[in-house]
Order: structure tokens, then sequence, then C-alpha cells
């Protein structure tokens, strides 16, 4: 099947009852901001009777947004019900499957000056301890760091990465998933 782009009427389509995929407040901020920044780059899926099979969030974006009353969609109505399904599943979960190569994404973040990176959710902050907080001489030695991840993929990422910085200094490290 060819795909075709057509453009609908936001309110003329209808979110799947049981989408699985959370989508936060924070979430949608981004899709907005990336909207505004670059455009509604990336059509909506679609089934019979324009139901959602994937976009939820780009929906819930363009229905915070005055300017948008038409979104693109693409028709996916070649579907069985159990393939719409599964499809949905995998479309959202295959992008979290895995994360990025750190050292190119840094390289790209760098060549980036103008565009808030942020905005989408980019954390380009860089740790800094002031030694003077640390008490004794054995303080300054130790340092504690929670992070969260969003899944196992970044986590082993992360760690990976952390034990190659401690490896080249020459220090102790020890990290665990909670």
């Amino acid at each position: 099947m060819e795909l075709k782009i057509e453009y609908l009427d936001k309110n003329s389509l209808k979110p799947y009852v049981n989408n699985a995929k959370i989508h936060t407040d924070a979430q949608i901020e981004q899709i907005k901001n990336s909207i505004e920044q670059f455009g509604f780059n990336d059509p909506i899926a679609v089934w019979k009777d324009n139901e959602i099979i994937e976009g939820h969030g780009r929906l819930l974006a363009a229905m915070q947004m005055d300017e948008i009353e038409t979104v693109p969609i693409i028709r996916l109505d070649d579907l069985t019900d159990e393939q719409r399904r599964a499809y949905m599943l995998v479309h959202n979960k295959l992008t979290m499957n895995t994360d990025f190569d750190f050292e190119l994404l840094d390289l790209e973040l760098d060549d980036i000056v103008d565009i808030d990176m942020s905005e989408f959710g980019f954390d380009i902050t860089t740790l800094e301890i002031d030694e003077s907080d640390l008490d004794d001489d054995n303080e300054k030695n130790k340092v504690n760091v929670s992070i969260v991840f969003n899944s196992s993929f970044e986590f082993e990422e992360a760690k990976e990465r952390l034990e190659n910085i401690a490896n080249e200094f020459n220090t102790n490290l020890s990290i665990k998933m909670v």
C-alpha cells in the first residue's frame, strides 16, 4: 500500500481508548515546542473511522495549539484489528529499545547553538562539585550521585560510560540499579 498524506480537522480524530502509551504534560509541552520550532512533520497514523493508531501525543499537543486546525494523517486501513493493536505497541516500544551514541550526541549538540535543546528533554548540564562544601579530606574522595533512568538500556549505557571514566582516572566506582 502506498502511503498518502491527508489533512483532517484535529477534532475529527478519535484517540484509541486503550492506548497504553503514557503522555505526560512535560512530554506534550516538548512535542508542542517541536511543532512550533520545526513544523508538524510526522503524520498521525489512523485506522478506520479516524481512530488513532499512533500519534496520540502529537494530537494532544495540537489540541492545545489554537493555530493548528488540521493535522497530517496517514491511513493504515489495510491492517487487521490484531495488526493494528500490535503495530501500535511495536511502534511505541521500538523507540524505547535503544538510546543515543553519547559521543556522537555530544558532537551534534555542540554544533546546535541557536536552538534550546533543553526544550526537547536534552539535559546539557555538567556536574560541578564545590570542594569547600565537603567537611574533611576523606569526604573529598566520595561523591554520591543519584540518577533516574527511563529504561534499563539507558542505565546500561550510562553505567558503561561512567565505568570508562572511572578507569581513566584510576578511581573506584560503585554503580547499582535500585
